[in-house]
């Protein structure tokens, strides 16, 4: 067995310090480290923390004999060549550096610990498919292990091979933590880093609602224990001053939140069924990647089966895996009744909004979006707006468009997205898809009558550019569209910081506004219009007329600049939208929406 001893060498420096033992090396044995984690699609350079690495080897035939060294020989960036002789195992120890708080990588202070896989363990190559082991070392007095590894002792644990090794991610230190069953599977709530007020009762039972939502989602309200493709499940939530993020795994999802936005006891004078907004949105998060257990870690894109650990692995579907997984996560916690209509609508307005203030809608498709993930959606920069269209956006989007038109058109009652979600589950056996199994399965819900249109329909909106139908779409459900006044950013084209300290700074010019007329770049500081400071944004609107033109005073790199700005009469680029439901809407209208929305 491929076993790594894990020790919490020094958390003051931030070191593990990792002892890998192969047994019966290759003469010319290879180890590498992965270059990304599945589910975050940019090439992290994990090797670049690994330091220190000795290799020695024993003798099989000389028992007690002293080990002796092995040349090593790096090859790249993240790969490593052992030269053995012998039989004798291979014995590895090198340093890992884990200052990243992110769900991504790895972390080791003297308060906590935590790790992926992919970022302390060497892959032995052609030995992927063997069983694995890992033992922590060093744990200081007090600390818990938390995982969804199985467990053969109380810090030794197992994995039937490399993908799944490096696919339960580890929870070390002092925790609040609590259990429930949703519908018979054990799962496990583990937090890190609340305060004293944090209740976990809440937050516990909350979650219980949204995975029984889910399993019932996909495998029917009584589901056979067979059919839930996990046998246990953990959360671990990492509480910080400010953070947010999630990364899904096959047991278990790695969780960031603001600690502000935890659930607290309930304070006299406050209701304790007030939501507020960031709790709704660490709901959401919760949400979104319990889904991803079934749509991306069992259905995948075939092009991720397997895993590369080496390079990009490259998919135009993350517009599905993403993007449909968006559109669930906020839907799902309404079905749940953690959330009303109203407040679920105005979650998807503010999708609608931040898609629509996109210039980039009218330049990349969601597919080109899913293909360049690897080298624009992790590196935004001041362009990003009028070049790119998130396929977690536009793609959740896609998702409402096409349920919407499922529904409102389709001949037959069961045709739904929901229906198209768990025909794929069926017809892959929670495998590896293709674009083309999902119009498959799309057809066959939608019927005979509009097959066709909705298969064309469906490649336009992934392919193309064009705005969606969102508008007439909603309408037929009974939900109003309205466009709110535009802001005075929104009507010249601009996105801007403002403090006391910098003052009004241009961070993003919109393609084709009238910021981009004017001659603003990102990093100018806004000073003044004609004869008046400006403090804010905002102020410029009392000293703006439309169709005339105005002096801006800007600093760039130290100069002061003199543009010409005229503010349009109507916004250059889309606004904000809102959405409320009709409560005098058509009864047909009100029963697709209670159908959609749940009642």
């Amino acid at each position: 067995m491929i076993s790594y001893r894990i020790d919490l060498h020094n958390p003051n420096a931030h070191l593990y310090r990792v002892t890998l033992t192969v047994p019966r090396p290759a003469a010319t044995q290879r180890l590498s480290l992965p270059v990304w984690i599945p589910g975050s699609y940019l090439v992290r350079e994990f090797a670049r923390h690994v330091s220190g690495l000795e290799a020695t080897q024993g003798s099989r035939a000389v028992p007690r004999s002293v080990p002796r060294a092995v040349p090593l020989t790096q090859l790249d960036k993240a790969t490593w060549q052992a030269e053995c002789s012998g039989r004798g195992a291979l014995v590895v120890t090198y340093l890992v550096y884990a200052f990243d708080t992110s769900v991504r990588a790895a972390f080791l202070d003297a308060q906590r610990g935590f790790f992926n896989g992919t970022s302390l363990c060497l892959r032995v190559e052609g030995r992927e498919s063997e069983p694995h082991r890992i033992e922590l070392r060093s744990l200081p007095r007090g600390w818990q292990v938390a995982t969804s590894m199985s467990a053969t002792a109380a810090t030794v644990f197992e994995a039937a091979d490399y993908d799944e090794l490096v696919d339960h991610p580890f929870e070390l230190g002092t925790f609040w933590r609590g259990q429930f069953k949703a519908h018979g599977v054990p799962h496990e709530l583990v937090v890190a880093g609340a305060l004293p007020d944090f209740d976990g009762a809440r937050l516990l039972a909350d979650t219980k609602r949204i995975c029984e939502t889910e399993i019932a989602f996909w495998h029917g309200d009584t589901p056979k224990r067979s059919d839930i493709p996990f046998q246990r499940y953990v959360f671990l939530l990492n509480s910080v001053d400010d953070g947010y993020g999630g990364l899904e795994h096959r047991a278990s999802t790695a969780l960031i939140a603001s600690r502000r936005d935890l659930p607290r006891l309930r304070v006299q004078g406050v209701p304790r069924d007030e939501l507020s907004d960031g709790y709704v949105t660490l709901l959401g998060l919760i949400s979104h990647e319990y889904f991803h257990t079934w749509n991306v870690k069992r259905l995948k894109p075939r092009d991720f089966a397997p895993y590369d650990y080496t390079r990009e692995n490259y998919t135009e579907l993350l517009w599905f895996f993403e993007g449909f997984t968006s559109y669930y996560d906020d839907l799902l916690l309404r079905r749940a009744g953690l959330i009303d209509e109203a407040r679920y609508l105005k979650a998807v307005a503010k999708t609608v909004g931040n898609v629509l203030g996109m210039p980039g809608r009218q330049v990349q498709s969601v597919a080109q979006a899913s293909f360049d993930a690897w080298v624009k959606y992790y590196r935004g920069d001041e362009n990003t707006p009028n070049a790119t269209i998130s396929y977690y956006t536009k793609g959740s989007l896609v998702a409402l468009a096409l349920d919407l038109s499922l529904r409102s058109h389709g001949s037959r009652r069961q045709a739904t997205l929901d229906a198209v979600m768990r025909g794929l589950w069926a017809r892959s056996a929670g495998g590896p898809i293709t674009e083309a199994d999902i119009v498959e399965v799309l057809r066959n819900v939608a019927g005979p009558a509009q097959a066709d249109a909705l298969s064309r329909q469906l490649n336009e909106w992934v392919h193309g550019t064009a705005d969606l139908p969102l508008q007439d779409l909603l309408q037929r459900f009974g939900v109003q569209w309205q466009a709110p006044p535009a802001t005075l950013a929104q009507r010249l084209g601009l996105r801007v910081s403002e403090s006391a300290l910098t003052g009004i700074k241009v961070t993003q010019v919109l393609r084709g506004g009238a910021a981009e007329r004017a001659g603003l770049s990102a990093g100018d500081e806004v000073l003044a219009l004609g004869d008046w400071r400006l403090r804010r944004l905002d102020d410029a609107l009392r000293l703006l007329t439309p169709g005339q033109p105005a002096v801006l005073l800007v600093s760039r790199d130290q100069r002061l600049l003199r543009l010409s700005l005229e503010a349009p009469e109507s916004a250059d680029v889309a606004g904000a939208v809102s959405l409320t439901a009709d409560t005098q809407a058509a009864r047909a209208a009100l029963a697709l929406r209670t159908a959609w929305l749940g009642g």
